[in-house]
């Protein structure tokens, strides 16, 4: 059985850190240099970010606005993240809109203030997410908590398996009762709990299309097993129980959802469109 922190299974692991994970977190980033690095960075500098372009200018408080909303793997996709902090996610042509993604529109709508005038990276705003006291420290929070995650996903270096906690975390803090099962497919870190749990093997399942997906998913999950915060906990060990029967590796999944994951993964599914992910702004590439 591969061991989680402080030599606890996986398992202890997630209940131990899922009772406070902020405070896990929290710990962790203050002894990781990079994380304490960007952190002090981005609260130093948020008073000054007034514009998306100003944001994308500043690779630090990028990388912890991005990571906050875990999207941390499309900081080089410079038209994919113009396009959410400047369009209008209201409007049914914005890539947020069209996408389909929850977390791209979450992220979209955070930063409204910035396209609410104009469509344009210099927009500014007298009111920006990081004037408040309390959107700051919930961003260096999430960002902080999102980091932690992916610590514990680190493989196993004999067996290069992984602990599957940090999608546990992930699981149990994002997941709630009023999600669909698009919106569940939606998010890359979401569907792997789900299809691990329903028995799929991710990598086989990833090389399905996306109607197959859903035909199968919506014979084996029970929304209602996600109606309690109680009944979401015990399907993240489930999950991670599945991973001690069945150990996973860690591998990129092969499909088309990959464009819309939670964590951004843009180039694979992008390159199935032969599409590029260069300056040209994706509105156009995919949607025009």
């Amino acid at each position: 059985m591969m061991s989680g922190i402080s030599g606890l299974s996986p398992v202890a692991t997630y209940i131990l850190d899922e009772k406070d994970e902020a405070k896990a977190a929290t710990t962790y980033a203050k002894t990781d240099a990079t994380v304490s690095n960007y952190v002090t960075s981005f609260e130093n500098d948020a008073s000054t970010i007034t514009s998306a372009s100003a944001l994308m200018k500043n690779y630090k408080a990028l990388a912890v606005v991005l990571g906050a909303y875990g999207l941390s793997s499309i900081q080089g996709e410079t038209a994919l993240v113009k396009d959410l902090l400047t369009q209008d996610p209201t409007s049914s042509t914005s890539v947020a809109a069209k996408s389909g993604n929850a977390t791209w529109l979450k992220f979209a709508k955070a930063f409204a203030a910035w396209n609410e005038t104009s469509s344009s990276a210099s927009s500014t705003s007298s009111s920006t997410p990081f004037s408040d006291p309390t959107e700051l420290e919930s961003t260096v929070s999430s960002y902080e908590m999102s980091q932690y995650e992916t610590s514990l996903e680190s493989s196993d270096s004999t067996t290069g398996t992984v602990s599957g906690v940090g999608y546990a975390l992930y699981f149990s803090r994002v997941m709630s009762g009023s999600m669909t099962l698009n919106d569940i497919m939606s998010d890359s870190k979401l569907l792997k709990v789900v299809e691990t749990v329903s028995g799929f093997n991710p990598t086989e399942f990833g090389a399905l299309d996306y109607d197959e997906q859903k035909r199968l998913l919506t014979k084996s999950v029970d929304l209602s097993d996600f109606s309690s915060s109680e009944k979401i906990q015990q399907y993240a060990e489930r999950y991670l129980g599945m991973l001690q029967i069945t150990p996973q590796t860690v591998t990129k999944t092969n499909t088309v959802l990959s464009l819309y994951g939670s964590d951004g993964s843009t180039d694979p599914a992008l390159s199935l469109f032969g599409l590029s992910s260069g300056s040209t702004s994706l509105v156009s590439q995919l949607f025009g």
